[in-house]
């Protein structure tokens, strides 16, 4: 049994048939990242290390912002591990890794899924894809100018850790949203994230959300530790982006394969959930105060700079 046919269990799907070597699409890309206008604001939710919950916060994220008027898109960008769409109940006949072999466009892998929102499969299980070749990596540029032209939210679901790959995209996104938890090693690797975007010499705003925490007090004590260190060692500006409460509804909701935020929009931490998808959709509605180049020119200088 091949990977993507143990991703999919008991929906067994067959991969497509070898076709011709995708083309070189450089100098395409290179054009597009010269001339498009900005489109969507960028989400990027990441996290220092695996287990936190980044996956979950994405999901439910995409959903409470659509719920609030927005069209959103979310990639599973976790190319090693990728699971946006168990969580969601989908089935993927095809991937991101049809799209970076050229084999499909980005419009035919997007699917429609619950909350209203689009879903762009990732490819798990499929080592290689966690680092992409220079070939992959300019069609993945290509595709997500496609998503620009038709979505107000784009959110990109990033591996944990600290990857080349997950790098360019961080410097690339509007917003880097880090999620952790409440325990030291998870907050060190939340630090390491930080660190490592604070050294692009242009990157986005910076937010931590703390998950599965015991309530405000808790949240508040490493939120504030993480900012004042950024602050005073990185030089950069953390915002408290807000917290999720360890809720028993969330992993029930797992097993149910549906996102918390519909399967139990009363608990706490569906309204956790809301009121940072609240601060998001506010403060997109505010100036920026300096207009950056566009997310795929800006991806593009990143990998270019690599």
């Amino acid at each position: 049994m091949n990977a993507l046919e143990k991703r999919n269990f008991g929906k067994i799907v067959p991969e497509d048939p070898p076709l011709a070597p995708a083309r070189d699409q450089a100098e395409g890309v290179r054009r597009l990242a010269r001339s498009r206008p900005r489109h969507a604001r960028v989400l990027a939710v990441t996290s220092g290390k695996g287990g936190v919950g980044k996956t979950n916060v994405a999901v439910n994220l995409a959903i409470g912002i659509a719920q609030r008027g927005k069209k959103v898109v979310l990639v599973d960008l976790d190319l090693g591990l990728a699971n946006a769409d168990i969580l969601l109940d989908l089935t993927s006949k095809y991937t991101l890794a049809q799209v970076l072999t050229g084999r499909r466009t980005i419009e035919e892998v997007t699917l429609p899924a619950m909350g209203g929102i689009r879903v762009v499969p990732g490819a798990s299980g499929v080592e290689r894809l966690a680092n992409l070749s220079d070939v992959e990596r300019e069609a993945l540029l290509a595709s997500f100018d496609a998503l620009h032209r038709d979505a107000d939210v784009v959110i990109f679901d990033t591996g944990a850790g600290i990857s080349r790959n997950t790098t360019a995209f961080l410097a690339a996104a509007d917003d880097i949203i880090v999620v952790t938890v409440p325990e030291p090693t998870a907050v060190v690797d939340a630090y390491a994230v930080l660190k490592m975007v604070s050294r692009e010499g242009d990157h986005g705003n910076l937010y931590i959300v703390i998950n599965q925490c015991a309530g405000r007090e808790e949240a508040e004590r490493f939120a504030g530790g993480i900012a004042v260190t950024a602050h005073k060692l990185l030089n950069v500006y953390v915002e408290k982006l807000g917290y999720i409460v360890a809720d028993p509804r969330v992993p029930q909701a797992v097993r149910q394969r549906r996102p918390f935020l519909l399967a139990y929009p009363g608990c706490a931490a569906s309204a956790c959930l809301r009121s940072i998808a609240d601060r998001l959709v506010l403060s997109a509605a505010r100036p920026a105060a300096e207009e950056r180049p566009s997310f795929v020119r800006r991806l593009w200088a990143a990998i270019a700079g690599r």
